[in-house]
């Protein structure tokens, strides 16, 4: 992955054939263009859990019209940290109720939740050159 700056606040991934820009709220000096990285990264959260959703129902032939998430973040004003994340699996009347659990164990499969319970290591070093 490559990341390079483009003006202002706008930064931008580079990654598998893909331009990601991020930018920040104009409030913190960006032209509010793009999402802010930390919007991704919660986002990241609630679209892997919906891919999970979205590959259970086609495996079982569920159509998915009418299933929605809803993510809910609990923000700590002192450590500015989220400490809390809740998806909420939102299912038409018409979803076989023996598949509820199974849905939700579904999306607890998510590559970026499990991650975050497993985090990975990170450094961070400069070159120059």
């Amino acid at each position: 992955m490559k990341i390079s700056f483009e003006g202002a606040k706008k930064i931008i991934a580079e990654y598998n054939g893909q331009r990601i820009v991020t930018d920040q709220p104009v409030r913190a000096g960006g032209e509010g263009s793009a999402p802010a990285p930390f919007d991704l990264f919660l986002a990241s959260i609630g679209t892997c859990a919906g891919i999970y959703v979205k590959s259970f129902c086609d495996q079982r032939d569920i159509p998915t019209e009418g299933i929605s998430l809803e993510q809910d973040m609990k923000f700590d004003s002192t450590t500015h940290l989220i400490t809390n994340i809740d998806i909420r699996i939102i299912l038409p009347a018409s979803f076989p109720e023996k598949y509820k659990d199974a849905v939700i164990n579904a999306a607890n499969l998510c590559a970026v939740k499990r991650h975050l319970h497993n985090p990975p290591a990170m450094t961070v070093v400069a070159e120059i050159g």
